[in-house]
């Protein structure tokens, strides 16, 4: 049976699942580790202790999904981050970019996982500082991409807080920045050059014949497999000789055939020359005059001869228009794949053969993206008694415009092919047999070899670890960067707050102050709580005298022992009584005839308020 701890990773696994069927975002492929701490932190946030629970909410709440996707995908970032970096990659990279290119060739850079746009405008002003900026307005296009939608919309705004552009010396911010209202925007010609998109670096196709690939701080959140698959991918969209500048935290591992290392201490790689693909091949336009009746006849019987030629071929063949549309479907793949000519016209996604027995629609998707031709080789096909295997080929085509206008399916049976290459496998391994069983003298040497064979994979596997350890650490700080900053929120919020109520009590102060009759506050346990001005002078005691001290304790010329009953009516009642005229004695000595006023209190619990003034009888006498 498994543990507690086993059966919480299937629930995460299940919430991972929901998530890519529910929004499309597919976090299967990042580190376990990192995705359940920044999970569990929203957990946290809303009061919820289990991922079947917050399954729940996410079902019945549409807005949490956005909070959790900025809880997991930190965007923190700045302009021209990691400096040494940057001025690595503006002082040696660049120039030698440059130096490869002829003065009227485009350079195509892409930023991967821009976040909400600092890296993508630090790459547009460091061309225009390498280049000028009409050249690189004329010859610069800069692609931005990221998955988080919020990030990007951040990002196409181009607006940052004079907090954001802090980093930037002023030169820079002066020439490349403009003050709107609070914010200052990035500089319009500019942003023209940087094309912001969503974009999963996981799934979608990548972008091509790049000269720089910058994706920094993003493949750290993903696993080994994950990883090696957006290397291929990356690896595709260069040119040969572009370069790939990756974060601190990241590096290229066992990928020397590939990739050569510029400077392996800021993580900048260069393609290798070779494996390049040629442009796509698209046909010569066909130049059109008018037909005559006899031309239109024989176009007629050519297109009925090349329809018949095309449904009599030998391998099962299946066409669809440029909006997935099925518009041919031959004799071969009606027979083989179960088809009908009723098929024809219905969407390709629609019949079975779009997905079983292999995704076809994604592959559709990329070869029309990408202009070429792809091919699955030895796809298993089942049938009742039997089993086939089949390669098949998927081919755009494109009209004498260069655009796409239709994709061809063909399905090439290769079954008799594969068992034999099965039987050649199973001899060549019987041959291989008797062979190691002749080379016994070499077993000596041989043992050796995988010891160091062995050696050198426990070192590739620690080097793997201290890796993934740097990239753990690396998430970690970033977290860090982004707590410290709502911490900055919340001081700067406490701050203004204490001034607010500092400017609230010397107010109030300042009215208790200017009264000229004598006030008394009294808290719920009838001691003294505000003794103002008037009071001072009425009575001849300081305020420091009295706070604090029991009222009816106090020795001056007030016989407070007669207010008592009222002042306790008063605090039962809450209602306001007075005036009570009282016979005392003033500061100097002299007697007078005090009238008290009693008002209820709501501060600290229930209290009261004793205003005292000489009466004016006493004063007219």
């Amino acid at each position: 049976m498994g543990g507690p701890q086993d059966a919480d990773d299937e629930a995460l696994e299940e919430l991972l699942g929901f998530i890519r069927e529910a929004r499309g975002f597919d976090f299967t492929g990042y580190k376990r580790s990192t995705l359940a701490r920044r999970i569990h932190k929203r957990m946290n946030d809303v009061g919820i202790r289990s991922y079947p629970d917050y399954q729940d909410l996410l079902e019945t709440d549409a807005d949490e999904f956005s909070a959790l996707f900025n809880t997991i995908l930190i965007n923190v970032t700045s302009f021209f981050r990691d400096p040494e970096a940057w001025t690595l990659l503006q002082h040696e990279v660049v120039p030698e970019l440059l130096g490869t290119l002829d003065p009227e060739q485009e350079i195509r850079v892409w930023s991967a996982g821009c976040s909400s746009g600092e890296e993508a405008y630090s790459l547009a002003m460091m061309f225009s500082e390498a280049l000028g900026i009409e050249e690189c307005l004329r010859r610069v296009k800069i692609y931005a991409t990221d998955v988080d939608e919020e990030a990007l919309r951040e990002a196409r705004s181009g607006l940052y807080t004079p907090k954001a552009l802090e980093s930037l010396p002023s030169d820079l911010r002066e020439k490349y920045f403009e003050q709107n209202s609070a914010q200052f925007s990035f500089r319009l010609d500019l942003r023209r050059r940087v094309i912001f998109g969503r974009h999963d670096i996981t799934r979608d196709a990548p972008i091509s014949r790049l000269d720089l690939l910058v994706c920094r701080n993003t493949m750290m959140y993903f696993n080994v497999e994950a990883q090696t698959q957006i290397v291929d991918r990356f690896h595709f969209a260069l040119r040969p000789g572009g370069f790939l500048f990756l974060g601190k935290a990241e590096m290229l591992l066992n990928d020397s055939e590939r990739f050569e290392v510029v400077n392996m201490r800021q993580r900048v790689f260069r393609r290798r020359a070779g494996n390049s693909k040629g442009p796509a091949y698209h046909p010569a336009p066909v130049k059109l005059r008018a037909a005559t009746g006899t031309e239109v006849h024989s176009v007629a019987r050519t297109r009925q001869l090349r329809d018949l030629a095309l449904d009599a071929g030998p391998t099962p063949l299946i066409a669809l228009d440029a909006d997935g549309t099925v518009v041919a479907v031959n004799s071969q793949a009606r027979i083989q794949l179960g088809l009908t000519t009723s098929d024809i016209g219905r969407p390709f996604q629609d019949l079975e053969v779009s997905y079983r027995p292999v995704e076809l629609r994604s592959l559709i998707d990329q070869s029309t993206h990408e202009r070429r031709t792809l091919r699955v080789n030895r796809v298993e096909r089942r049938g009742a008694e039997d089993v086939q295997y089949c390669d098949i080929l998927i081919q755009p085509l494109s009209g004498p415009s260069g655009l796409h206008v239709a994709t061809v399916i063909s399905f090439t049976d290769v079954t008799v092919a594969t068992q034999l290459k099965a039987e050649v496998k199973r001899v060549r391994e019987e041959l291989e047999t008797a062979y190691e069983e002749l080379q016994s003298t070499n077993e000596e040497l041989e043992t050796t070899n995988e010891e160091l064979q062995s050696s050198i994979e426990e070192l590739e596997t620690t080097n793997e670890e201290l890796q993934s350890t740097n990239e753990e650490l690396e998430t970690t700080n970033e977290e860090l960067q982004s707590g410290n900053e709502e911490l900055e929120t919340m001081n700067e919020e406490m701050r203004i707050r204490t001034d607010e109520l500092d400017e609230a009590r010397a107010f109030l102060e300042a009215v208790l102050t200017s009264i000229a009759a004598g006030v008394v506050v009294l808290g719920k346990d009838l001691k003294v709580k505000s003794w103002n001005r008037g009071a001072v002078d009425l009575w001849g005691l300081r305020a420091d005298e009295v706070l604090d001290r029991p009222f009816f304790d106090l020795d001056f010329g007030l016989p407070t022992k007669e207010l008592r009953s009222v002042v306790e009516r008063c605090m039962e009642t809450r209602e306001r009584s007075g005036p009570l005229g009282v016979e005392a004695l003033s500061r100097i000595g002299r007697p007078i005839t005090c009238d008290v006023f009693f008002s209820p209190f709501g501060g600290n619990h229930g209290g009261v308020v004793l205003m005292m003034e000489e009466s004016r009888n006493n004063t007219s006498s």
